[in-house]
């Protein structure tokens, strides 16, 4: 796959479609890697006419990593910060929204679609607020717009959510299963095999839990965005679960009650689930395409 050289770091990406069809931007979550944007959910877009664009955020995947903050490190800032305390961390949530804006130069698309989920929704809102004559529509999915305290995951996802990923291969594919199986929702039935392929697949490709450690501080140090996405003129589509355990339902009804003319899509009994067409992303697929075909 390609790289791109972008605000002093390298950052990998990948395309789907034609070049000259309006772009769309595919922006993962925490410690999140491009092949969590299911191929299949990629293309079938792409074959609806928009060219897609998957990457690997900072700190993760195949572009650059921020060694300078080990993975000791990052926990004792993220304890830390949950002390109240104030610390630098290695980069912010707006650094990463400029670097998405510095990809879409590289690759000399002025204007596209936006999508995020998860944090990469902090980065789409952000990308919104500072390039808002650059984006074409918003998509944020199971997302909030800041920290507050109503967002925050239940106690028994945080705590699976701070304990760090094993070194061995297969206890680590076990680990992701069962966290991803916790904070799946109810409403279809949880796929293992799929789940088990993807993480193999991630391990393989980069193992980097320093990384998440380092985008949980990018997270926990946003800026809250109320009061500048309430600025946006933008059509905005709100997608939320209405059973996730690690991103409430109010952080997706707060944001589509910041953006004015908003949409907010709610899918009875999903949780935090990864793409895949065989479950709720078929649905979010449709709502995306009738979303950005509007515009």
């Amino acid at each position: 796959m390609p790289q791109a050289n972008v605000n002093g770091i390298q950052i990998e990406y990948e395309t789907f479609g034609d070049k000259s069809s309006q772009a769309l931007l595919l922006i993962g979550g925490l410690g999140v890697q491009l092949i969590y944007w299911q191929d299949e959910f990629c293309t079938k877009i792409a074959d609806q006419g928009y060219y897609v664009i998957r990457y690997d955020n900072r700190d993760t995947g195949l572009s650059t990593k921020f060694n300078e903050v080990s993975l000791t490190e990052a926990m004792e800032k993220i304890g830390a910060l949950f002390m109240g305390e104030k610390i630098p961390v290695p980069y912010s949530i707006e650094d990463m929204a400029n670097d998405a804006a510095g990809l879409l130069d590289f690759l000399d698309i002025n204007q596209a679609h936006i999508c995020g989920m998860s944090m990469g929704g902090y980065i789409a809102q952000t990308f919104a607020i500072n390039n808002s004559d650059r984006i074409l529509s918003l998509t944020s999915i199971y997302s909030s717009p800041g920290n507050r305290k109503e967002f925050l995951p239940t106690q028994k996802v945080m705590e699976a959510m701070l304990t760090p990923a094993p070194e061995d291969r297969g206890k680590y594919i076990e680990h992701m299963v069962n966290f991803f199986k916790l904070v799946y929702g109810s409403g279809l039935p949880f796929d293992n095999s799929f789940h088990q392929n993807l993480f193999g697949r991630s391990y393989d490709r980069s193992f980097c839990p320093e990384g998440v450690a380092r985008h949980y501080l990018a997270i926990m140090t946003q800026k809250t965005r109320d009061s500048d996405l309430k600025k946006l003129t933008i059509p905005a589509l709100i997608i939320h679960g209405d059973d996730d355990p690690l991103a409430p339902l109010v952080g997706g009804k707060a944001t589509a009650d910041a953006i004015p003319n908003s949409k907010l899509k709610i899918i009875k009994g999903m949780g935090h689930a990864l793409p895949n067409l065989e479950a709720y992303w078929s649905e979010i697929l449709d709502e995306m395409v009738k979303h950005m075909s509007s515009v």
